[in-house]
């Protein structure tokens, strides 16, 4: 089903990607969004700071809270059964990041991995054809060093790139927040504007290539794919709400 999703979204794409937007279909209110969200047939997880709460999707009910210590939560990936969200130690120095995994059925939330000596404060980590894709932040005037960086299934790193300096620009002094893969395309968000950066790994040489914008409800922060709409699931963090958001041309809007 999601390799259906995944390949009518870049067809999609291949011929719309100027005139397409994210456009918002629903919401469902939780203090807990701020950071990101992720979402299955039947319940929502809403990621702040600390904590990640476990919602129905049928009538936004808050059902559970993680347990377990958290300091800086950013992003939600859903994989076989588990939650995956990238955590850093965030604005402390010197940096670390790991990535924390929570069992939705005892909201356990506990260490999956831990990086040594990180190359900056992990923002997101997804999955595509057996790697780990791993995105590392710097901010302020350390906004340069921010790199993807690709780990094999045993934690080797197998490829880092860089991000051009004119996608770096429009972060201000931030950087990404979110990503996920369609297909070939990467789909990130910044921190705090609405939209989605469409990026690509390069042909040869160690820059991601910037393929363009596009409009979104989302004003940055995590992103996941949403298996039932077939479209996007995030935050809105000043309305304090998990957004659920499909695909639409500027014919349909």
């Amino acid at each position: 089903m999601h390799r259906v999703i995944h390949a009518l979204f870049a067809v999609c794409f291949a011929v719309h990607a100027e005139e397409a937007a994210y456009v918002e279909k629903s919401s469902i209110a939780s203090p807990h969004a701020t950071q990101a969200a992720a979402a299955d047939e039947r319940f929502v997880y809403a990621v702040s700071n600390k904590v990640i709460a476990k919602l129905d999707r049928s009538n936004g009910a808050e059902l559970a809270l993680s347990e377990g210590e958290a300091f800086h939560l950013n992003s939600a990936l859903l994989l076989d059964g588990r939650l995956y969200s990238a955590h850093s130690n965030f604005p402390e120095k010197p940096e670390q990041s790991d990535i924390r995994v929570l069992d939705p059925e005892s909201m356990k939330l506990e260490v999956f991995h831990r990086f040594e000596s990180p190359p900056g404060s992990l923002t997101w980590a997804i999955q595509r054809e057996g790697s780990w894709w791993c995105h590392f932040a710097g901010y302020g005037a350390e906004k340069n060093k921010s790199c993807l960086v690709r780990f094999d299934a045993e934690w080797k790193e197998t490829a880092r790139w860089a991000y051009p300096e004119e996608l770096m620009k429009d972060w201000g002094l931030m950087s990404l927040s979110g990503g996920i893969w369609q297909g070939d395309v990467l789909l990130a968000t910044g921190h705090d504007k609405k939209l989605i950066y469409r990026l690509k790994l390069p042909v040869a040489g160690g820059v991601v290539e910037w393929l363009g914008t596009i409009p979104s409800p989302f004003p940055g922060q995590g992103i996941a794919a949403d298996p039932k709409g077939g479209g996007l699931v995030g935050i809105d963090r000043k309305r304090k709400a998990v957004v659920f958001a499909e695909l639409e041309t500027a014919t349909q809007r």
